[in-house]
């Protein structure tokens, strides 16, 4: 049944990403989180009616909310420009003057899969010990999980590490600066004060590395912001972390996906409009 589900889940996901608009398999667990989400807040506000929460850690929580949002889409869009000239070049009888461009390289190329499989890697005990079926708390799965439990000193260590450790690895993977080294040599470009070809290639993967700290370290806060809530101001949900990240990244891929499709279409209307006009005339 688990895996028959999944099935059907990653085979829904590309019917929405081959005949919508975004990715198919984000959304659907956009629509997953935002769903709990009315209950979430309706827990909260009652905890406050009832003296559990006071008003002031309430109020404090929306204001923190709006902040967290705000900050995710700064670091989300931020980016590190590298500037890359383009020489003087002559075709035919005419001299075309050197362009400046940038190489734009994101603060958090890996996105929210490092979150996803470090999160998903520290379910595996919890995950094997309920299909051992042994509840006694004997089995040594059972004390791994406990051992692995939210809020256990163990489990934010190693959820940091393993967050940190797949934000290099898949930057590593989705990016390739001898490649790009590679495309800008052979289009002419180049880096101020550096060679173009091996040197490019190191300084890329030099300023990539660098800026990857602090995008690890961004997704380290946000990722370790409800286990700190859960245990000093005892809310009752996951304020922060993966899944706040994934409503807030997939929003705005898909508003950035919509914008792109709407003025493509509007692109496609004028030049219709063009080449009826045109045809007019002759």
């Amino acid at each position: 049944t688990l895996t028959g589900g999944t099935m059907f889940l990653m085979w829904l996901g590309e019917q929405i990403t081959s005949r919508g608009i975004g990715n198919g398999s984000s959304l659907i667990i956009f629509a997953g989180i935002v769903a709990h989400l009315p209950l979430a807040i309706g827990g909260t506000l009652e905890l406050g009616r009832q003296g559990a929460l006071s008003t002031g850690i309430i109020f404090g929580v929306a204001v923190m909310a709006i902040v967290v949002v705000a900050f995710i889409v700064f670091m989300e869009r931020a980016q590190r420009r590298l500037l890359i000239n383009y020489p003087k070049r002559q075709v035919g009888n005419r001299m075309y003057e050197g362009q400046t461009s940038f190489l734009p390289l994101k603060l958090n190329t890996s996105g929210v899969i490092p979150p996803i499989f470090a999160s998903s890697l520290l379910l595996l005990p919890a995950t094997f010990a309920s299909f051992s079926g042994d509840q006694t708390g004997t089995g040594w799965l059972q004390m791994v999980s406990a051992f692995l439990g939210h809020g256990r000193p163990a489990y934010v260590a190693l959820y940091a590490a393993l967050i940190v450790f797949f934000a290099f690895f898949y930057t590593a993977i989705v990016f390739n600066p001898q490649e790009t080294a590679d495309n800008l040599k052979k289009h002419g470009g180049f880096i101020p004060g550096i060679r173009p070809g091996d040197r490019t290639a190191e300084q890329i993967d030099y300023v990539l590395t660098r800026i990857t700290v602090i995008g690890a370290a961004y997704l380290v806060i946000i990722c370790l912001l409800p286990e700190v809530l859960i245990s000093y101001a005892a809310l009752p949900f996951y304020f922060g972390g993966t899944s706040l990240l994934i409503v807030v990244s997939v929003t705005m891929d898909t508003v950035a996906q919509i914008h792109g499709h709407l003025l493509a279409h509007q692109y496609e209307g004028l030049v219709k409009k063009a080449k009826l006009r045109g045809a007019r005339r002759r």
